[in-house]
């Protein structure tokens, strides 16, 4: 059966009963959203604050394949495998972005017998949190152009308005445009453009804002351009738009509660893509869930050294939170791509490919290891092509390494799949082995920010920017030098160069542009050819999905 079929088939439990149950959370402090999903209140997670924290799992991957890795299948089969063992754990993931789901990355809900439902709700409009982010994104813009209209007292220069407009979608069209034709009644006519949602710095307020005060701060925070002549900048509470963006984002704010297909809990909560944001679901939700829980499971968007480089280096270190230890997700199928083995051609037993593919998943390690000082279990993401010479392969390589591989089949057999990687990570998460720390010193230079996650993760010899992203640099260190940097390059390689697979060495990391995240607090340093507006492939999934005449969704994974 397709994910979806799966899914459909799920006998999921009343929300209200699931929370009460499960978590103790009477039904009061939930906002339902029909019977499967809730909201959860602000203030009853603020009543949790004297609560002990439970354990904080990573999930994440090696570089991304056409051959696929299945990180969010792992985060959801190891979260049901650890309350099939008996400990009392929460899972927390991100949302996904609509785009992404009619193109070509499919959802995020999870695969097989290891999905969160209800998945059809999950992977579209779930509770109009993208909606709601979309809305206060987009009023900010309207602010500025109206403001420009009618005076413009605070001088903006149209030709220096850092704040884009957002859709929720891949269209390629609206990259760069044109606005404000028409006449003078239309206001000033000035290039625009749009990102996706997903991209949006409203998206990573929200997720690394812990309360509603903190929520309304940033957004009034918010760089939206400079002044003419003297290049002052200007910011949204110059505009006094903080109020009305908070109050379109005040329930967007508050966790989604929903469950495995084991019916166990999971926060599904904001949604930036970690290429080009900072990839981790809400602090709000990952806080509750370690008060609520003795192991809280969570992934980080791509590979290690995009989203799990960004959940440490920028929401722990903004969040106060220090992981025990991480899971990193691999397939056979994938390391052999990373080798140069063609899709077609993956099925086949291939141990010289494995071998050469394996870079890639020993870098990844030794940077969670030796570069975050934590404890790491690698997880083989199981497919029935696997050979047992593969395997061991990987197993000795592994342990060369001085971790472990777990097989899991948790895709087949859901949480009961993945209960011997539960009980390596139980293990590892318990010894209190990790010697946690950041990738770089929070007032360090930001060139100098860039330049140690590039040679230091990526295996470059150094970085580069062109005139323009130079100046960009100059102009923001002064004052964002204290800020952790976001790098936005392609997922799929360690280098710009997507089709660069493996663990490449000796390359340079070009830096095209710099944009001060200051609502966020964070530096996005776009490498490459990095697109924020995705595009839509030549054939996208949107072509497959439909819904019957009964309201029945197929096609959707």
């Amino acid at each position: 059966m397709s994910d979806i079929e799966i899914a459909q088939k799920a006998k999921m439990l009343p929300i209200i009963d699931l929370a009460k149950h499960r978590l103790g959370i009477a039904p009061e402090h939930l906002d339902p959203h029909g019977h499967y999903k809730a909201k959860l209140s602000l203030d009853y997670i603020d009543g949790l604050e004297d609560r002990p924290n439970g354990k904080l799992i990573l999930v994440t991957a090696i570089s991304p394949t056409p051959a696929g890795e299945g990180k969010t299948t792992t985060t959801v089969g190891l979260g049901d495998a650890l309350n099939r063992l008996g400990k009392k754990t929460m899972i927390c993931l991100r949302e996904p972005a609509l785009g992404p789901c009619f193109g070509v990355k499919g959802g995020a809900a999870g695969g097989g017998y290891a999905q969160v439902v209800p998945m059809e709700d999950i992977n579209l409009h779930f509770t109009g949190d993208f909606h709601a982010i979309g809305v206060a994104h987009n009023l900010l813009s309207a602010m500025i152009d109206n403001h420009i209209h009618h005076g413009n007292r605070l001088n903006l220069d149209p030709r220096q308005i850092a704040w884009k407009r957002v859709i929720d979608m891949n269209d390629r069209a609206l990259r760069d445009i044109v606005i404000g034709l028409g006449g003078t009644a239309n206001g000033f006519a000035r290039e625009d453009g749009f990102d996706i949602i997903a991209a949006s710095e409203v998206m990573a307020i929200l997720c690394l804002s812990s309360s509603l005060k903190e929520l309304k701060e940033r957004l009034g925070n918010i760089l939206v351009g400079y002044t003419r002549f003297d290049n002052k900048p200007v910011f949204a509470r110059d505009l006094n738009a903080q109020g009305a963006m908070a109050a379109l984002l005040k329930d967007a704010l508050r966790p989604n509660l929903v469950q495995t297909l084991e019916n166990n809990p999971v926060f599904v909560h904001g949604g930036p893509f970690a290429n080009i944001a900072h990839g981790c679901n809400s602090v709000v939700a990952t806080k509750a869930a370690l008060k609520l829980a003795d192991y809280v499971v969570t992934e980080a968007g791509f590979g290690a050294d995009l989203g799990a480089e960004k959940f440490i280096d920028i929401k722990c270190r903004k969040a106060g939170l220090r992981p025990d230890g991480v899971v990193l997700v691999a397939t056979v199928r994938a390391l052999k791509s990373h080798g140069g083995v063609p899709v077609k051609e993956l099925q086949q037993e291939n141990l010289q490919a494995l071998e050469a593919g394996f870079v890639n998943l020993a870098r990844h390690l030794d940077n969670v290891q030796q570069r975050f000082g934590l404890p790491c279990v690698v997880a083989i993401n199981h497919f029935t092509s696997d050979t047992d010479a593969e395997i061991a392969l990987l197993k000795r390589k592994v342990e060369e390494k001085g971790s472990k591989v777990i097989v899991c089949r948790h895709w087949a057999e859901g949480g009961k799949g993945a209960e011997d990687l539960a009980r390596e990570v139980v293990g590892m998460a318990d010894a209190g082995q990790s010697d946690f720390s950041f990738l770089y010193e929070e007032r360090a230079p930001l060139w100098d920010k860039i330049k140690t996650i590039a040679t230091q993760l990526y295996g470059a010899a150094d970085i580069t920017a062109d005139i323009k992203a130079r100046q960009q640099l100059e102009r923001l260190s002064e004052e964002y030098s204290h800020f952790p940097v976001c790098i936005a390059k392609t997922q799929y390689s360690f280098s710009n160069d997507p089709n660069l697979k493996g663990a490449p060495s000796g390359h340079v990391l070009s830096i095209r542009e710099v944009r001060p995240s200051h609502g966020a607090e964070f530096v996005v340093a776009v490498c490459g050819s990095m697109m924020t507006m995705p595009g839509l492939p030549k054939v996208p999934a949107a072509e497959a999905i439909d819904v019957d005449d009964n309201g029945r969704i197929t096609g959707l994974f």
